[in-house]
């Protein structure tokens, strides 16, 4: 099998053919199908759908009656509990994906040659397991504010659409442990900062007890980024042929 890495039939840049190269530039600057203005009208389409689209989704209408005193106890303090709820949702289908990301990682390392400093089986397994306790952590808040958590949020289906292709990088045969390890870095770095905004509102909502769950798990997942960089660091460098450097004692006094 080749490695990417590999000298192939790659003829994608402009220099694999410097006669047909030359052709293309020349018919582009000759061209009278293309306006050469400065896509001010395409600019200002896409402002006037923009101001005038409806939204991708909206919240569905509390399930419970719970959760409509809940919704109607928020707005009477001037707070929005739906921007929470949905940023919940978002959380929740994250994490339902970021269960099948590592699934799928597994795979790519069943079949992988791994580097020095790569990832073990065991490692995986651990993160998978962490991001499915996340998962059942948002599942139990939407459900304890009296909300629905099979319901897709405007915020999920934006964050699904998002991150779509990190899920084909990790589906796809041909794709790489390492190419794999850097779409999940992605996904983990995106991640981080979403935890940190939902510790932040349920602070700020004054859910504390929520809040102290978030943070746990904002720890967890602080721990997974920082172990997917050091895969895909040895990774990389493994490929490039750096020997990892042995780290040094610390001196004594």
């Amino acid at each position: 099998m080749k490695k990417p890495t590999d000298i192939g039939t790659n003829r994608t840049g402009i220099k694999a053919s410097p006669l047909d190269s030359k052709k293309t530039l020349e018919g582009a600057r000759d061209s009278k199908l293309v306006d050469p203005g400065d896509a001010g009208m395409l600019a200002d389409e896409r402002m006037e759908w923009s101001q005038t689209a409806d939204p991708v989704g909206t919240m569905p209408p509390p399930g419970t009656f719970k959760g409509t005193v809940k919704t109607v106890a928020g707005k009477l303090k001037g707070n929005e509990p739906n921007v929470f709820v949905d940023k919940l949702g978002e959380r929740l289908a994250f994490e339902r994906t970021g269960v099948r990301l590592y699934e799928a990682l597994l795979c790519k390392l069943a079949a992988a040659n791994v580097h020095e400093g790569g990832p073990t089986r065991e490692e995986i397994e651990h993160i998978r397991d962490e991001e499915l306790q996340h998962f059942k952590i948002l599942k139990e808040s939407i459900e304890s504010l009296g909300g629905d958590p099979t319901t897709m949020t405007p915020c999920a289906d934006i964050t699904a659409v998002a991150s779509s292709g990190i899920l084909k990088v990790l589906s796809d045969p041909r794709s790489t442990l390492t190419q794999c390890l850097e779409a999940i870095l992605i996904a983990e770095l995106t991640d981080n900062d979403a935890w940190v905004m939902l510790t932040n509102l349920a602070d700020g909502l004054g859910k504390a007890d929520l809040a102290e769950r978030f943070r746990q798990a904002m720890s967890e997942e602080e721990e997974h980024l920082m172990l997917v960089r050091t895969w895909v660091s040895a990774g990389v460098n493994g490929q490039a042929g750096i020997v990892p450097t042995p780290p040094q004692p610390q001196a004594t006094h």
